[in-house]
């Protein structure tokens, strides 16, 4: 018979795993939500991607203007951002050589309380324009 000074017996280990369990499983919870979060951040900055090439690629076109650009991107938005990427906002700017459009939302959350990861995403490329062969 063992009295309680002479210690534990090392080979009873009824109750170890729970323990362990219980030690272990908010670790694991928080490694998924955290990849969770992150893949829903990747989606949203790809949502803001595509929206602004389109965008750039509109304002770019032949006699298009960043205002049509910016409205094209606008329209994607519509179309595909729904709850992933909110707030969203769009500019365009244009020096006269080249076409710029800006996207920028905030991804949805997976923790409540906290705001959603700011992204921000753009586009560029140069104006197409009529030339004259040789010149």
């Amino acid at each position: 018979m063992k009295h309680w000074w002479q210690g534990r017996d090392w080979g009873d280990d009824r109750g170890d795993s729970s323990i362990q369990m219980a030690i272990v499983f908010p670790f694991v919870l928080l490694a998924t939500i955290a990849v969770i979060q992150a893949s829903m951040w990747y989606y949203a900055r790809q949502i803001a991607l595509t929206a602004a090439r389109e965008g750039a690629t509109v304002a770019r076109s032949y006699q298009s203007s960043p205002a049509d650009g910016a409205a094209q991107a606008r329209a994607v938005l519509g179309r595909t951002a729904g709850d992933s990427l909110s707030g969203y906002s769009v500019s365009a700017s244009s020096d006269g050589q080249r076409v710029r459009v800006q996207v920028s939302g905030t991804a949805l959350s997976m923790i409540p309380g906290l705001p959603g990861l700011q992204v921000t995403q753009s586009a560029s490329g140069p104006v197409e324009r009529w030339t004259v062969a040789g010149e």
